[in-house]
């Protein structure tokens, strides 16, 4: 079965064929670092790594381009409002974006440009615009002509007429008021670079076009990012690259958002929820679980309620994969993935758009049968449900031994070791009871746990107990 992915622009699936086989450039819109990322900023990052992960699967070399907007007016903002300079602020939150995501288990980028770093690209790129007629300088802005561009409108599906014209200060000098700054004049004590027109700083559109023709080249395979920059952010980023006579990207990919409260997750509507903070509460392995567990396409509503029943999934596979290890591992610290036994069922749904939904359906179908099996004792069994639901859940970035997971595992380590101490201490006085044939106070203590979640299973490696709520 071929990949399909979801292209923004012809709003459908379609097959997805490399510029050059066996390579894949992706650029993923990264963080604007004017302040620490929740969990509706990750969601991107989580969901396009599950993208690059699929395609490093099916064989392909990627390459992997996420920027940072380390200037633009919110930070500038925020800097002046914390008195410090806006790269102290910028550096600051780039550095929790950069934890975030570590923690929720992506792979590093290949590329992490920030935009401050590449002023001379943006002004080699807005003087090729102003030559070919797309661009136009006025009193030290330049801005792009939309009108000069046919196909402005295409990847949002709007005309140029019926979009609202910006009310900002700077419309008088505009040959439209809907033409978009690519560079912004300098205003006293802001920061500024010198460029042909004057001092002046990035417009936010610029700088990708820029970032993404330097290290992916004037034509690359997929360019994503969140459902809220198809327009203005990612509408003109195709006018500015195609007027300048670039292909650009050849698809358009956009995950949907986290709401709270049916609406969009953000800091405007005071309902944020701080990464840093989340994962003191709930591990990183399971936010993760939780955030792939919908398709990228997928409205997510957050509430503890949610995050707490994908937990319970996550430690459904993961208590299996463990007890599976421990009856046929030969006391290996590890177990080695194998890719060759991902079940087709798993393949298909992840060629589909990628389908996690239905690939997890698919996950926890076959750790049912392995549970079945380890009941059995069927050794055979067990090895092959263990060997294709550690193949499937690897791909998806959740593999539990993956050293990825180390950072989130050790922040939890103590309070473990101290619930793992005193569940032993109850073990144990179940055991003792259950060798006097106290029946009736063995059974009180498994009970008594059980109500606050932990449950005791009997096996045949002696009596363990797993977190279930």
């Amino acid at each position: 079965m071929p990949l399909s992915l979801y292209d923004t622009v012809t709003r459908a699936a379609r097959e997805f064929v490399p510029i050059v086989p066996g390579k894949v450039g992706i650029y993923l819109c990264g963080a604007t670092v004017q302040a620490p990322p929740h969990v509706g900023h990750i969601r991107s990052g989580v969901s396009f790594d599950v993208l690059r992960r699929w395609l490093i699967a099916r064989g392909y070399d990627v390459t992997f381009v996420r920027n940072v907007t380390d200037i633009d007016d919110k930070i500038i903002h925020n800097a002046g409002h914390d008195d410090v300079p806006y790269w102290n602020l910028a550096m600051r939150n780039e550095r929790a974006f950069s934890r975030a995501y570590e923690v929720l288990g992506c792979i590093p980028p290949t590329y992490e440009p920030r935009a401050t770093g590449h002023i001379p690209e943006m002004i080699a790129l807005m003087e090729r615009l102003i030559e070919r007629n797309h661009g136009y300088a006025a009193k030290g802005d330049v801005y792009f002509d939309v009108r000069s561009f046919d196909g402005y409108g295409s990847l949002s599906g709007q005309r140029i007429d019926d979009m609202l014209a910006s009310p900002d200060s700077a419309a008088q000098q505009k040959r439209d008021p809907r033409d978009f700054a690519m560079w912004k004049a300098a205003k006293p004590g802001e920061p500024a670079w010198q460029t042909p027109w004057g001092p002046g700083r990035p417009g936010w559109h610029v700088e990708c076009s820029a970032m993404a023709g330097k290290y992916l080249g004037e034509q690359f395979d997929i360019h994503g990012g969140g459902l809220d920059l198809i327009f203005p952010h990612h509408e003109n980023e195709i006018a500015q690259s195609k007027a300048a006579g670039w292909a650009f990207a050849n698809l358009w990919m956009h995950n949907a958002w986290v709401t709270t409260s049916g609406e969009k997750m953000s800091k405007s509507l005071g309902n944020s929820l701080l990464v840093d903070e989340v994962v003191k509460r709930i591990a990183p392995v399971e936010l993760r679980y939780y955030l792939v567990s919908a398709h990228y396409r997928s409205m997510l509503e957050y509430s503890d309620t949610s995050v707490a029943e994908a937990g319970q999934g996550y430690r459904r596979i993961e208590g299996f994969l463990r007890r599976s290890w421990e009856m046929i591992g030969d006391g290996r610290a590890v177990p080695e993935v194998d890719p060759a036994l991902r079940l087709q069922g798993f393949d298909d749904a992840m060629d589909s758009d990628l389908a996690v939904p239905q690939a997890l359906a698919v996950l926890h179908e076959e750790v049912r049968r392995g549970n079945a099996a380890l009941t059995a004792q069927s050794i055979t069994g067990v090895e092959g449900a263990f060997g294709a639901t550690l193949a499937m859940i690897d791909v998806l970035g959740l593999n539990p031994w993956d050293p990825l997971w180390a950072t989130g595992e050790k922040a939890g380590t103590q309070a473990t070791e101290v619930i793992d101490a005193l569940v032993q201490v109850l073990m144990g006085q179940r055991q003792e009871a259950r060798a006097r044939k106290d029946f009736a106070a063995a059974d009180a203590i498994r009970d008594g746990l059980d109500q606050i979640g932990i449950r005791i299973e009997d096996t045949a490696q002696g009596a363990r107990w797993t977190l279930e709520k």
